[in-house]
């Protein structure tokens, strides 16, 4: 689903294409609800197209190539349609359930999936649980960092008490502070894009170093 309201890919757009990435597969998930919010949400702004990129839809295999993705492509034709896709979007909003301290198993092995896709491209974070999805949220930061890409500082994270607000039938937009904390996220995640954006236009590139 893209900010124009269809599914499939987005219409060309002069904006940047942002990918909300629903990090958790599960069949009883909470993640359809904040999804929904932050593509809603931004659909309501003129400076980014968003679309929803649901793992489901990408049912990857454990990362088991022969070698890593910094040095070759993928065999696996679900992992190469999930690294065109990656690589369509300018940036990203991770949205993570936090499991065990951590993010679950198969945003993580999806993010194994590739490198290249992801470089110099700006992500943010939405996390959900009992702390708001922090601890998972800054063990991504980490992770994104390692594949070269630049973290926003301004996150969303969603605590216990909206959590059951919206089980009994209320919605994310009726708190304030997720409000707030979405617009802050989402105009960081803008500036983020456009520069990184004109910085790989340019041709712009890193040197890799070894001691």
């Amino acid at each position: 689903m893209n900010a124009r309201g269809t599914k499939g890919s987005p219409k060309e757009s002069s904006r940047p294409k942002i990918g909300i990435v629903v990090g958790t597969t599960r069949a009883a998930r909470f993640a359809d609800m904040p999804a929904r919010w932050l593509f809603e949400t931004c659909a309501e702004r003129t400076d980014l197209d968003a679309e929803i990129i649901d793992l489901r839809d990408y049912p990857l295999p454990f990362f088991d190539e022969s070698v890593a993705p910094l040095l070759s492509r993928p065999t696996n034709e679900i992992a190469k349609r999930w690294g065109e896709k990656v690589a369509s979007l300018d940036g990203y909003v991770f949205l993570t359930a936090e499991y065990n301290h951590s993010i679950s198993g198969v945003l993580k092995n999806a993010l194994d999936h590739g490198y290249s896709e992801f470089n110099r491209k700006p992500a943010a974070f939405v996390g959900y649980g009992g702390l708001g999805g922090a601890r998972a949220v800054e063990q991504l930061r980490l992770i994104c960092v390692e594949l070269q890409m630049a973290p926003t500082r301004s996150a969303v994270h969603i605590t216990r008490e909206p959590i059951l607000a919206v089980l009994q039938g209320k919605n994310l937009t009726e708190f304030d502070y997720l409000a707030q904390a979405s617009a802050a996220m989402f105009d960081e995640l803008a500036w983020w894009t456009t520069a990184l954006s004109a910085a790989r236009a340019a041709g712009s590139s890193l040197v890799q170093r070894t001691a």
